[in-house]
């Protein structure tokens, strides 16, 4: 582990992280984008980034879990589809994060900012399916769930928004099925990720665990919000995730 960082936080630290946590799972439930809520306040809690980054993966992939499991349940999971996005997403992630440690992840933002502008602007002029879900397009969808997955493993801002954006546009799948699909290649490649991490040993699971029980309520929160309110509601919550991810990233740089 790197930096001076060894243990658990003080208790109520741990329990605002939870907070944090439940916020950012029901963020990430509708739309994605939980990580701009959750890493933040992993730093501000005194963990170097790359404990941050690898703790808040141990603590996030409980969230997209409970929601993916949640969207399934609900029948707005597209299973044939699952069965290959999830899969490829474990493997691209699990690229991704190998490849972590060779790229500077600060040559990435520019390109991820313009991405992130440009999705948004596809979702406001292309209007999603509405009603029953076009017939899929599966190497769209594979080759969505292989290079996102290992975009998530190696550097993740925007995932979800991507991912959303992708099988709404590309596979014409509507706003609130591409979020219950979204949410499937998330898991997989939180869970890559975290299977990266932990064997370096930057996961604290003295905070990771507990933050995991505000996640896992949050990801169920968060899908029955997105199930509840419809394709208006996930549309409005994945472009105002879009412009805080825009911000967050032009702060970084400038």
């Amino acid at each position: 582990m790197s930096g001076l960082f060894v243990g658990a936080l003080d208790p109520l630290t741990t329990g605002l992280l939870v907070v944090v946590a439940l916020l950012a799972g029901t963020v990430d439930a509708i739309g994605g984008g939980g990580g701009l809520i959750t890493l933040p306040a992993l730093t501000l809690a005194g963990l170097p980034l790359d404990v941050a980054l690898a703790t808040n993966k141990g603590q996030s992939v409980w969230g997209s879990g409970a929601a993916t499991i949640a969207f399934w349940r609900a029948g707005r999971v597209d299973t044939k589809q699952a069965r290959f996005t999830f899969p490829l997403a474990l493997v691209g992630a699990a690229v991704g994060a190998t490849a972590l440690m060779s790229v500077p992840k600060d040559a990435l933002r520019p390109i991820v900012m313009v991405l992130l502008v440009a999705a948004a602007g596809l979702l406001l002029v292309k209007k999603p399916s509405r009603g029953a879900d076009r017939p899929g397009k599966p190497a769209i969808a594979a080759a969505l769930a292989l290079v996102i997955g290992a975009y998530d493993g190696f550097f993740g801002p925007g995932t979800g928004t991507f991912l959303i954006v992708g099988f709404v546009t590309l596979c014409g799948r509507s706003l609130v099925s591409a979020t219950a699909d979204a949410k499937v290649v998330n898991f997989a490649s939180n869970l890559a990720s975290l299977v990266a991490f932990a064997r370096a040993g930057n996961v604290v699971w003295a905070i990771a665990l507990p933050m995991a029980i505000g996640q896992l309520a949050g990801g169920v929160i968060g899908t029955r919000l997105a199930l509840k309110g419809g394709a208006r509601f996930v549309r409005i919550a994945v472009i105002t995730v879009t412009g805080a991810l825009v911000v967050k990233l032009a702060t970084q740089i400038w």
